[in-house]
């Protein structure tokens, strides 16, 4: 499938693309298995930020479901710290999470019913270094794979419908449901990758709940059950590596306000979907009040200039006005801004309204945020 498909053809197709070839002028140039040639080039272009390698192997799909290697890398070493010796990925794609999974175990196995992700798979695994993976193209639910597989880890990303309008087990593929069904004979140790809007009363088994917040967005949820599980609900905040666990035994100091403080604190999204307020203003320590809860957006205030890993960032209020957006734009003139940068939640096409007429004339060095708390506009600075 990949044969006659190499290195030197796809960097050529990269540097193609970059330099503007179109289809018919790429298919000259790149010849036979062109169209594939170009797909696995242009996934390299957009995955550059998510891998430290620039030389891997997948298609567009691949990289759409291809975990953040700073994501996998977390989930490899908390898997260590139980002592894994053996995993299975029974849904591994382009093998990301699991080449990573395998640098951390003695043995691992890699399954997926498409013979292209396999492929794909099997020279990432090159790429790495990684030797201790058997890869097997089949489906992951037959009984004679289940009874091939001897691991002590099931682990499965599987693919979700973008049609759904809410998220459920049994329209994952592979559903996790059958997974379990057809591997729980042989472990009671897996590892589920979620859509993070799955509701948790839809999942029925025990164990945790683990959000992963990534450069300030909420990435992943990974579902662990009881044998591999440390709490019940749990946030991790990446790059920074920090981690906040569930605790019903806290005392609950959670208090709202209307009334901003000197400083807003931009609280992670991964904290808010974990239930994790209390736990989050227990660890910063601060006098801190919730402002505002917005699917995408959560926001603490208070009197001091809190700088914790916990938080998504820090501002400083410079002043709190009606929601307007003329009389913004005059303030933040007034004050020698040159650039806005707006946190609020309204339709699209609504917001490019608002933005322009916030935006328009502004000039100096000064970067605002401006938020929206009711019918408030709180002008603020990144500390």
């Amino acid at each position: 499938m990949l044969e006659g498909i190499t290195e030197e053809k796809v960097r050529e197709a990269v540097e193609l693309i970059k330099r503007g070839f179109d289809e018919k002028k790429l298919r000259a140039r790149l010849g036979k298995d062109w169209e594939l040639i170009a797909e696995i080039a242009r996934a390299r272009i957009r995955a550059r930020d998510k891998f430290s390698r620039d030389d891997l192997w997948m298609d567009l799909e691949g990289l759409r479901y291809a975990t953040h290697e700073i994501v996998a890398k977390y989930r490899a070493e908390r898997l260590k710290e139980f002592g894994v010796k053996s995993l299975a990925d029974v849904s591994c794609g382009v093998g990301i999470q699991l080449i990573f999974y395998a640098m951390k175990v003695e043995n691992a196995y890699g399954i997926d019913v498409d013979p292209l992700k396999i492929e794909f798979a099997k020279r990432n695994a090159e790429r790495y270094g990684v030797e201790n993976i058997e890869f097997i193209n089949a489906d992951s639910l037959a009984p004679e794979t289940v009874e091939r597989v001897g691991a002590e880890v099931i682990f499965s990303d599987p693919a979700r419908p973008p049609e759904m309008p809410e998220r459920r087990l049994e329209d994952l593929l592979p559903s996790p449901l059958e997974i379990y069904q057809a591997y729980s004979p042989k472990t009671d140790s897996f590892i589920f990758d979620l859509p993070p809007q799955m509701r948790r009363e839809r999942v029925p088994w025990k164990g945790e709940f683990e959000y992963i917040d990534l450069y300030g967005h909420l990435n992943r949820l990974t579902f662990y059950t009881e044998p591999l599980a440390r709490a019940g609900r749990s946030a991790v905040i990446l790059p920074a590596g920090v981690r906040l666990e569930s605790d019903p035994d806290l005392e609950n100091i959670v208090e709202w306000t209307t009334e901003p403080g000197q400083y807003l604190y931009e609280i992670p999204q991964a904290v808010d979907y974990a239930d994790l307020l209390n736990e989050l203003l227990h660890k910063l320590g601060e006098n801190a009040k919730m402002l505002l809860r917005e699917k995408r957006r959560v926001l603490a205030t208070g009197d001091e200039p809190i700088k914790s890993p916990y938080l998504k960032r820090t501002y400083a209020v410079v002043t709190v006005l009606p929601f307007h957006p003329v009389r913004i734009n005059d303030l933040l003139r007034r004050e020698g801004f040159g650039r806005a940068t707006l946190k609020i939640s309204v339709p699209n096409e609504e917001y490019w309204r608002i933005r322009k007429r916030i935006e328009a004339n502004l000039k100096g060095e000064r970067r605002a945020f401006v938020f929206k708390v009711g019918d408030k506009a709180i002008i603020a600075e990144a500390l």
